[in-house]
């Protein structure tokens, strides 16, 4: 295993750095893949190439990864990276820039943002907290996404 490890580590760090654009992150899911590999090395039937199995468990260790912590950047990065000037800043904003803008930004889109962006919680349950409908919190979140947007834009 040291030997694949050696062969094949940088291949998977890369295909997670991809995917998560932190280098922390990137190198404690390749870890983990590596681990995974091991549990389930038995079950390698020589019919793919290993690159290609432990990119698999990779991306199932990343999934697994984004369904425990449901962080601000996954939800966000469908809608904030689609241009390169939305991704552009939020590469060099950072998290605790993005932090500070979404802390700016006015009530009631700062509450909805935080309850489903770091509660993961349904917009249905955001609903329930505040006492409105979900066509409210989904549509507050839409509004407050957008003015997030707009700020980082405005860098």
């Amino acid at each position: 295993m040291e030997e694949i490890y050696q062969k094949y580590a940088m291949t998977v760090y890369r295909y997670l750095m991809s995917k998560v654009h932190n280098a922390d992150l990137a190198e404690e899911l390749t870890q983990e893949t590596f681990y995974q590999a091991i549990r389930s090395s038995e079950r390698f039937d020589g019919s793919s190439k290993v690159s290609t199995w432990l990119c698999g468990i990779a991306r199932n260790v990343l999934f697994t990864y984004r369904r425990k912590h449901p962080v601000m950047e996954d939800i966000l990065d469908q809608d904030l990276t689609q241009g390169s000037a939305e991704s552009d800043a939020l590469n060099e904003l950072g998290k605790v820039e993005l932090m500070r803008k979404l802390h700016d930004l006015p009530e009631p889109y700062r509450e909805i943002l935080y309850l489903r962006l770091f509660g993961g919680l349904s917009f249905k349950e955001i609903g329930d907290i505040l006492q409105k409908t979900e066509n409210y919190a989904r549509v507050t979140f839409y509004r407050g996404k957008e003015k997030l947007k707009g700020s980082l834009k405005d860098e």
